[in-house]
């Protein structure tokens, strides 16, 4: 038999042929698994670390940290890698050792070769915005390329909006711009947004509205969500007037900005804030063009705008308006209406609105009748007034201080002393006192009808209470001492007869 040669296959299975596997520590498994020993060991460390359980190692170079990681990663003959740094980073700023982060820094800048993963970066960025340390952020943010990491408009939006944060940092913004530019960092339309948001939040809407323009004029597309916050930083300024705040809205609708319904609502109640009703009722009437969804507390607040320019004509159109399209008004849409009826002295259709509102399930609340009770009492009409307040009573709405003065006010104006005096004696019950300049007037008036003898007890009776009065009582009291009255026992309910 003739014995064949071996073939190329067979000679693989020949010992001189057979191929052995490298030295195991050349593997990557075994890199592998000493990256995990090594990191193993170093959290150990952490874990252990206790200045009162650790002896003090002044011989070492570095802080003790960085130096475990060094001699846990030496064992295994392996390089540190970027997330052992992240690790000693973040357990340092986590236990406030921050005198040890800069020689980290250092071993990670001058004696490390691999590139530095931006997120390391901001990490430690942000840690030091957040901590007061903003000239720290910032060195970093300038340092990042020593790093052999190349900046994103990540890192940069983070130091801008850490800025931002604070007024007196505010000033180093256009120099970390400029600079950004010079370390090949775009800026993007993120950017805008970061340094609209905080000027806003820091109630710079100025800068904000310029910075608005130049991200429209560099190309970016309009972004509705910035415009609202813009709409509703503009309407929280205190020094800013409608005219100004009207031409920024018109400027912003130009240049394409739709306005949602919050941005409708912020700019009618900061108009009608501002006294400017008739305008509140233009942008009203630009919801309703824009086909935005209209609510009733739009309405109310133009309405209670309208009332107080006096735009009475307009304030019935709008309120039947409203009732057209569906909408139904509140107890606060109510007040608005009835208010401005009554400062036309329309006392009997307010009348008639409060029983409409009954009719519809809303009741009226204190405030509708305080209104109808103010509009009564300067009509002069006390006895319909008399009756309101015990319809108050027997509907379960309570009467406050604010129901009290209102009439007490009117009764005294109109010179109504003895029913004056015998709404104060009610209020006294109740521990509810009446305006000084109001008790004030009583005083002086009873003394002009010489009942000094009442007036000096009614004086008692509210110190007694702790009330003060004013000085115009203790002039007029001084001032009547020395009269003779003749009638000391007269009673406050014989007063109600004419004198």
């Amino acid at each position: 038999m003739v014995r064949h040669p071996l073939s190329k296959r067979a000679n693989k299975y020949l010992r001189k042929f057979k191929k052995w596997p490298h030295s195991p520590y050349k593997t990557s498994w075994h890199h592998n698994f000493g990256e995990e020993q090594a990191m193993k060991n170093l959290k150990q460390a952490t874990l252990e670390m206790d200045s009162s359980q650790h002896p003090q190692r002044p011989n070492l170079p570095c802080p003790f940290l960085l130096s475990t990681l060094l001699d846990s990663f030496k064992a295994y003959s392996i390089d540190p890698t970027p997330k052992a740094y992240f690790f000693v980073l973040k357990t340092l700023t986590s236990t406030s050792q921050l005198q040890d982060i800069p020689p980290v820094l250092y071993h990670l800048e001058h004696l490390e070769k691999f590139e530095t993963p931006e997120s390391i970066l901001v990490y430690l960025i942000r840690f030091y915005g957040l901590s007061d340390r903003v000239q720290d952020a910032v060195d970093l943010f300038f340092r990042i390329p020593r790093f052999r990491c190349t900046p994103t408009v990540c890192s940069l939006n983070l130091v801008l909006s850490l800025l931002c944060r604070k007024r007196d940092c505010l000033e180093m913004v256009p120099e970390i711009l400029l600079k950004s530019q010079h370390m090949n960092i775009r800026v993007e339309e993120s950017t805008f947004r970061v340094l609209i948001r905080a000027l806003c939040r820091i109630k710079r809407v100025g800068y904000a509205i310029k910075m608005l323009n130049f991200m429209v004029e560099d190309g970016y597309g309009l972004d509705e969500k910035i415009c609202s916050l813009v709409i509703s930083a503009l309407c929280e300024q205190k020094d800013l007037t409608s005219a100004e705040a009207l031409v920024v809205w018109r400027d912003m609708r130009k240049l394409g900005f739709c306005p949602g319904v919050m941005d409708y609502t912020n700019m009618i109640r900061f108009l009608v804030k501002e006294g400017r009703g008739m305008d509140a009722l233009d942008i009203l009437n630009q919801q309703k063009q824009d086909g935005i969804k209209l609510d009733v507390v739009s309405y109310t607040m133009v309405l209670s705008g309208i009332v107080a320019e006096g735009e009475y004509v307009m304030l019935d159109e709008l309120f039947d308006e409203m009732l057209v399209i569906g909408l139904i008004p509140d107890a606060y849409t109510y007040n608005v209406y009835i208010n401005g009826l009554c400062k036309q002295n329309n006392v009997a259709e307010a009348l008639q609105i409060v029983a409409s509102m009954e009719e519809l399930g809303c009741k009226p609340n204190v405030v509708t009748y305080n209104t109808l009770l103010g509009a009564l009492s300067v009509a002069g009409d006390f006895v319909k007034a008399r009756e309101l307040m015990k319809e108050m009573g027997w509907k379960g709405v309570g009467l406050n201080l604010h129901t009290y003065r209102i009439v007490l006010d009117g009764l005294v104006g109109k010179g109504e002393i003895g029913e004056s005096c015998l709404l104060l004696e009610e209020m006294l019950e109740k521990c509810l006192f009446p305006r000084s300049s109001t008790f004030d007037n009583i005083i002086f008036q009873m003394c002009q009808k010489d009942l000094f003898t009442e007036a000096m007890e009614l004086t008692k009776k509210v110190v007694a209470k702790s009330f003060l009065p004013g000085a115009s009582t203790w002039e007029a009291l001084l001032l009547n001492s020395g009269s003779k009255l003749g009638y000391s026992k007269a009673t406050f309910s014989g007063l109600l007869g004419p004198i």
